[in-house]
C-alpha cells in the first residue's frame, strides 16, 4: 500500500486513482479516505487523477500519540502534496477535513493550488466564544468527547444511525450498509486519535486562513446539516472567502458525500471543468 512519510515518521496512507489534472481529498471525522469512494470513482472516471488520503490516526495511518491537531493535519497534507509533487491541484476537504485544507492554505499558501472546496466544512469557527456568539457550544463537544470516553463504538453508531445522514428526520431512509460504513470507519481511528482530535475540528479558528484564500473557491453546504450547522459552516465561510461560490443543498444533512453523491459529484465536476 503507497505512504508517505511525515516530519515525524508518521506513515500517511493515501489511494491514487486516475489520470489527469490532480484532485486531493480530505476526509471527515472519524472516517478515512474510503468516506470519498463515490466521489474518487467518479471524478477518476472523468478524467482526474484523483488522491485521498487518511489522516494521521485515522485508518490506515499511523496512530500517533501526538500531532492529533490541525497544523500538522495540515504539514501531512503539505507533505502529500510535496512528495507527489502535484501542481494546479483542487483541494475538496469534507466536514473536518474542510480544516485541513483551510489550515493548509493558511501554513503553506496556494502556489500548488488551483481551486479549493469546501463540503459541509468546519470552517470558519465551529466553537461558541465571546468573539463567535453564533457558533455551537463547548457542552456539545464536551458530550462527544464523554460519549467516546464511555463507549466509543455506540457513540459512532448513534451518529450513523441519527444525525450525521439525518436519518433521525421524518421519512429518511439512510442505507444499513451506509451507516455500518461509517461505524466501521470510525473505530479504525485510534482512540486518542479521534478524541483530540473533536478539539481539533471544534475549537481551531480558521478565519485567518479563509482570508488566505485566493484562488476559486466553492462551498457546498446542506442548510438541515445537524452537525456543522449551515449558518455556522458554509454560509459564514462563503460570507468571508474572496469571490466564493455557495451551492446551498436544500434539506441535505452533514454527509452529503453519500446521501446527495450524485448532486455532489456533478457540481464537483462543473466547477472542475470550470
Amino acid at each position: 500500500m503507497p505512504y508517505v512519510t511525515a516530519a515525524d515518521g508518521a506513515e500517511i496512507f493515501y489511494k491514487d486513482w486516475g489520470l489527469g489534472r490532480p484532485v486531493v481529498l480530505s476526509h471527515g471525522w472519524p472516517l478515512n479516505s474510503d468516506s470519498w469512494e463515490a466521489q474518487q470513482l467518479f471524478l477518476a472516471s472523468h478524467g482526474f487523477r484523483v488522491i485521498a488520503h487518511d489522516r494521521r490516526g485515522h485508518g490506515r495511518s499511523t496512530q500517533t500519540w501526538t500531532g492529533n491537531e490541525m497544523n500538522t493535519y495540515a504539514d501531512d497534507l503539505a507533505t502529500l502534496i510535496d512528495t507527489l509533487d502535484l501542481r494546479d491541484a483542487t483541494l475538496i476537504g469534507f466536514s473536518t477535513g474542510g480544516g485541513e485544507v483551510a489550515r493548509y492554505v493558511g501554513r503553506h499558501g496556494t502556489s500548488r493550488v488551483a481551486q479549493l472546496v469546501l463540503v459541509s466544512a468546519v470552517p470558519p469557527f465551529m466553537l461558541k466564544t465571546d468573539d463567535n456568539p453564533g457558533g455551537v457550544p463547548v457542552e456539545v463537544f464536551d458530550g462527544i468527547r464523554a460519549g467516546s470516553l464511555a463507549d466509543r463504538s455506540q457513540l459512532y453508531r448513534d451518529l450513523a444511525d441519527g444525525p450525521f445522514f439525518g436519518n433521525n428526520r421524518p421519512g429518511a431512509d439512510v442505507s444499513q450498509g451506509t451507516r455500518d460504513a461509517f461505524w466501521r470507519q470510525g473505530l479504525q481511528a485510534g482512540h486518542r486519535n479521534a478524541y483530540e482530535c473533536v478539539a481539533a475540528f471544534s475549537a481551531t479558528d480558521f478565519r485567518p486562513d479563509l482570508d488566505a484564500f485566493d484562488v476559486p473557491t466553492l462551498v457546498v453546504h446542506g442548510d438541515d446539516d445537524q452537525v456543522v450547522p449551515f449558518e455556522v459552516g458554509g454560509k459564514a465561510s462563503a460570507a468571508r472567502i474572496k469571490n466564493a461560490t455557495l451551492k446551498v443543498y436544500a434539506g441535505a444533512p452533514h454527509g452529503i458525500t453519500d446521501t446527495h453523491k450524485d448532486q455532489l459529484n456533478a457540481d464537483l465536476l462543473d466547477f472542475l471543468d470550470s
